[in-house]
Formats: structure tokens, C-alpha cells, sequence
């Protein structure tokens, strides 16, 4: 599936500085693509933080570029799937 921006929420803000949460039915190496969240890239900054609640995973990721409208994400850095108890 394609990035809705309305599924991109503004969680904090604060010197410059934004944490996001992305709620998506794509999964988060999807969301890491170069271009995914092109349609955003007037809000985005370079630092930003996104918390991603994915269909496979959730997840961080951090805005690595954003140049001319090309948005560029960090791998995710994922937390764990598994419950051991």
C-alpha cells in the first residue's frame, strides 16, 4: 500500500525537534523505502524520530535526508516480536 499522511501523527515537538507516530498496513522495511514518505517532506525534518506501528513490526526510524521532496529514512531500528512467558 501506498503512505496516507493521514495516518502520520505529531506526538511531541520541541526545539525543532519532532516525534511522530505512523499507524500502517505496510510493513516497516516498506516504510523505510526512499521515497515513502515523500508526500510529507514539507513537514518532515532531518533528525526527526517516527515511531512506526507496522502489520509485521513496531519500530523506529529517524529521518535521514529530505532533499527536494525526497524523503530518506535510517533502517529501523525494530523492538522485539516475541513474548517468552
Amino acid at each position: 500500500m501506498a503512505f496516507k499522511i493521514t495516518d502520520l501523527s505529531v506526538l511531541a515537538y520541541a526545539n525543532g525537534f519532532t516525534l511522530w507516530h505512523l499507524k500502517t498496513t505496510d510493513n516497516i522495511d516498506d516504510v523505510d523505502t526512499q521515497g515513502y514518505l515523500n508526500s510529507a517532506n514539507e513537514m518532515l525534518r532531518v533528525g526527526d524520530m517516527i515511531i512506526v506501528s507496522a502489520l509485521d513490526k513496531v519500530g523506529f526510524v529517524s529521518v535521514a535526508t529530505n532533499d527536494n521532496g525526497v524523503v530518506d529514512t535510517k533502517d529501523p531500528l525494530a523492538l522485539p516480536v516475541s513474548d517468552t512467558d
